[in-house]
């Protein structure tokens, strides 16, 4: 599997790294995200939706639980598991199709919930802070290839 590290000492360069890898997913990708509260994943879910060509302002779908906005290169689902249960409430709102789809891409936070049923090519981003500085993140990288 690909591994990669990206850290991050800003929310502008965690939203810059993630539009650039936006604008190299090809239609059909899944990316999970995964990390504890506050570590990054709306900022870089805000990132990735600009890169994919999403002009609306995108913002956690807690309580909407998914969110889709149109783009040029296709339908960009954001999806926000953390109020979900286990995988068959996330199979109850739809979410098979969310994990193939065949017209834009699926961003899941909060994946952890559901990491038992997502594709096996699914893209993997674990975030993580850096306890010595408050501002930097890591991100741990699978099944993406910079």
């Amino acid at each position: 599997m690909i591994k990669s590290i990206f850290t991050s000492n800003s929310t502008d360069e965690t939203q810059v790294f993630a539009s650039n890898m936006a604008k190299s997913l090809p239609i059909g990708t899944v990316v999970a995200l995964i990390g504890d509260l506050g570590t990054g994943k709306t900022t870089f879910s805000q990132g990735c939706a600009k890169g994919f060509g999403v002009e609306d302002f995108v913002n956690s779908p807690t309580f909407k639980l998914v969110s889709q906005y149109d783009s040029p290169k296709g339908q960009f689902n954001h999806v926000d598991c953390y109020r979900l249960e286990n995988p068959n409430d996330f199979l109850n709102i739809g979410g098979e199709l969310l994990l193939n789809p065949e017209d834009g891409i699926t961003l899941i936070e909060w994946a952890d919930i559901i990491e038992n049923i997502i594709p096996d090519d699914t893209i993997i981003v674990r975030f993580s802070r850096n306890p010595e500085f408050m501002e930097r993140r890591v991100l741990n990288i699978e099944g993406w290839k910079p």
